[in-house]
């Protein structure tokens, strides 16, 4: 009821379990995106604005009604010069204006959360905040997700059991996206992919094959392979849909994946418990030997299935339920990386029940190993240390002769950055004055110095002791009033 931009908040958040949970992150992943589709005159004007020629010179043939919209585009079918079926996606008219007055309302709540709420704090509304900002904007230009086709395409040549639908950049635009029609039968319809004849355990494993090259080989990955992203074509290759979200893997996550699936398989508690710490935003209140307990006993209740009874998503789901409670707050690419696999194991069971995940990744875990120990993979990393060392060689004498240059002249400063930390000073010199003025006045009463010549008493004395102890209560009262002010934010 929100609209556009609150539907994708909740499908972005729902790739981050560890902040919202994995039962809230199922639920959100379930969201809808059914909206009303634009009225044709708009939809035409937007394309003859976007690609400069009218609707008839781009195509022989266009359907104004739309046989999909979603939140932020409808998809309109098509037929080219050439005959082929294409289908044009187009974005809602004004959503780009819409979403930037909707993500001004989001960060500002993030930043008002954040600053007031320590409880909210821990989940870092502020990182989440920017971080779908930044994943919805890109969803607002279709050229991204042409590029991405195409590496998939590149990626995938020569495999006849993968297709993706062919962009056409020449009628795409940052508004407007056109792909060949792909036809098949939605991997969600199972009954009639059996009425067809289709072996749907050979589906799922080829879709499996399909997802765990793009994560393993290629370090690119389709990031939603839910049924309704993948279809089976008539001659049993896998289509894929939607190639918006996407996720990328370096060497130094591959390398941490491979080290946490390395230690869960050997039951390595301190090793996986160090490699998450490493990799995730720990807060400073951490009990590590709590949390290592738990990692301890996650580890010891799914060490006893075997291998094709493993359950990935289970695993998975109870070690960011553990991550979420601790308030580990994991870098955005892996915690997209953990989504694409609990997702993948889901999709490969609606066909498959005796699907196991674990199974189909013991290869892909083996060869990953091999290319790690491979003299290729270590002649690199071992070229990109001497580099690193070469530069920091060359640069290295000049640094330490400039501050040795520096500190003769007497010019070489360190510069610390703290907080009210003039008020902590004040206090102390008040303090040591009001103590001190305490003192000499009573030593002053004890000694009569300049007594009074009808009472006996010191007078510097007599004035100095109450000034003293207001002095004292004053002290006190501030030191009072600054506990109570830190105990409720930040110094």
């Amino acid at each position: 009821e929100m609209g556009a931009t609150f539907i994708k908040l909740g499908q972005i958040l729902s790739t981050r379990p560890d902040v919202v949970g994995p039962t809230l992150a199922q639920e959100l992943a379930a969201l809808q995106e059914d909206a009303p589709a634009d009225p044709p005159d708009a939809v035409r004007a937007l394309i003859t604005s976007e690609l400069h020629r009218p609707i008839k010179e781009l195509f022989t043939e266009f359907e104004d009604q739309a046989f999909a919209s979603a939140s932020i585009g409808q998809v309109h079918r098509a037929r080219l010069h050439d005959g082929r079926r294409v289908v044009v996606k187009v974005l809602h008219h004004h959503i780009e204006n819409k979403i930037a007055t909707d993500l001004d309302i989001i960060m500002a709540l993030a930043d008002l959360g954040e600053k007031y709420s320590a409880e909210l704090r821990n989940y870092r509304p502020r990182a989440v905040a920017h971080e779908f900002r930044r994943t919805l904007l890109r969803e607002l230009d279709f050229r991204r997700e042409l590029r991405n086709i195409q590496e998939f395409i590149h990626n995938f040549r020569g495999d006849a059991t993968v297709r993706f639908p062919t962009p056409h950049p020449n009628l795409s635009s940052r508004r407007v996206l056109t792909l060949d029609y792909l036809d098949g039968i939605r991997i969600a319809d199972t009954c009639r992919l059996k009425s067809e004849g289709h072996d749907l355990r050979a589906i799922a494993q080829r879709g499996a094959n399909l997802v765990l090259n793009m994560i393993f080989r290629d370090g690119f990955y389709h990031a939603d392979p839910h049924p309704g992203n993948l279809l089976v074509l008539a001659d049993g290759s896998i289509g894929v849909l939607d190639c918006g979200m996407v996720g990328r893997i370096d060497d130094s996550l591959r390398d941490a994946f491979i080290t946490m699936l390395l230690a869960a398989i050997t039951h390595d508690t301190g090793q996986l418990t160090d490699r998450l710490l490493r990799m995730a935003h720990v807060p400073p209140d951490l009990d590590r030997d709590a949390f290592e307990a738990e990692i301890h006993d996650l580890l010891a209740d799914y060490g006893t299935q075997s291998l094709n009874e493993f359950d990935v998503s289970g695993a998975l789901t109870s070690l960011i339920d553990i991550v979420r409670r601790y308030h580990l707050f994991l870098p955005a690419n892996l915690a997209l990386l953990l989504k694409a696999l609990l997702v993948l194991e889901g999709t490969s069971r609606q066909l498959d029940r005796s699907f196991s995940l674990a199974e189909m990744i013991q290869p892909y875990y083996r060869r990953a190993m091999q290319e790690k120990l491979s003299p290729r993979r270590l002649y690199r990393h071992l070229r990109r240390m001497f580099l690193e060392w070469d530069h920091l060689m060359q640069t290295l004498p000049g640094d330490l002769s400039d501050i040795l240059e520096r500190t003769k002249r007497g010019r070489f400063t360190f510069q610390f950055e703290h907080r009210r930390l003039e008020t902590s000073v004040a206090l102390l010199v008040e303090g040591l004055l009001s103590a001190s003025l305490f003192l000499g006045s009573t030593l002053l009463l004890g000694h009569r110095v300049i007594p009074d010549p009808w009472l006996g008493v010191s007078i510097p004395g007599l004035l100095g002791l109450p000034w003293g102890l207001f002095l004292i209560w004053r002290v006190l009262r501030t030191t009072k009033k600054s506990r109570n002010y830190t105990g409720h934010g930040e110094i």
